[in-house]
């Protein structure tokens, strides 16, 4: 019983305060498709991607097992190479860009699958062409470089970094935003719906003035007025009558 009670409470609550609710999470919805659709700066990725193998052995019918697993661990040390000063500094000279090698790296992810000997070279940008070009040219740089810091010639490339004709950018995502702030407009417009409540202590009907005062009640006064009444019954009413009924109209005009 005191369930039902409870949900009946929440009922009314969101009742009453639905369009405070849905006027929160219209807002949000807006809001956030105006911020993904003209504030936020697009951006695209392009990627380049590399094998690591020795060449000797692809010459070989049989591959070595512990050559592929050296190759495989090599990768590791390969991904933290790519993403250091001695190769982008040069990249940032090939590619010309108008960023140091510091900024460079925050738009370059280097990621590969376990166990596997490619390595997938990732970069973010506000132009799919020049991420492109940054892509293909780290592979180009690392693949020059390597063999003289690791005295091993273990590097080709696999795929080459392509122009899309009409690339899609990663972010921003407008209709995930506006999911995203739908769900948390109607979460703010329930929490201050709720809040609203609780901080409203005035008495709204008898059940809860019987559970304020812990006693039952026995009237209620109401406020009549001269369209309350039938006009066969005013026309029989007193003068006295009549002053009291619009006195009484006049009382509740002012409250």
């Amino acid at each position: 019983m005191e369930e039902t009670i409870s949900l009946k409470e929440i009922g009314q609550v969101l009742k009453k305060r639905w369009l405070m609710i849905a006027s929160l999470a219209i807002g949000a919805l807006v809001i956030a498709a105006l911020v993904s659709y003209f504030v936020l700066t697009p951006t695209y990725q392009a990627s380049s991607q590399f094998i690591v193998n020795t060449k000797d052995n692809q010459s070989n019918s049989q591959f070595d097992v512990n050559d592929i697993r050296t190759n495989v661990e090599l990768i590791n040390t390969y991904n933290v190479i790519i993403k250091s000063p001695a190769i982008l500094e040069d990249v940032v000279q090939d590619a010309d860009l108008a960023v140091d090698a510091d900024a460079l790296s925050n738009k370059l992810q280097v990621s590969s699958e376990q166990d596997s000997q490619v390595v997938t070279v990732t970069v973010t940008d506000t132009s799919q062409e020049t991420a492109a070009v940054i892509a293909n040219s780290i592979v180009d740089v690392f693949k020059s470089k390597v063999p003289d810091y690791m005295n091993v010639d273990n590097v080709t490339t696999l795929s080459d970094a392509e122009i899309a004709s009409n690339p899609s950018p990663v972010s921003p995502k407008p209709y995930l935003n506006m999911a995203i702030a739908l769900v948390v407009g109607l979460m703010v417009g329930v929490g201050l719906a709720f809040l609203l409540e609780y901080l409203d202590n005035t008495i709204k009907s008898e059940d809860e003035l019987e559970k304020k005062i812990g006693l039952p009640v026995l009237g209620s006064v109401a406020h009549i007025i001269e369209d309350d009444l039938p006009k066969e019954t005013n026309r029989n009413m007193s003068p006295r009558q009549q002053r009291s009924v619009k006195y009484a109209q006049q009382e509740k005009k002012t409250v």
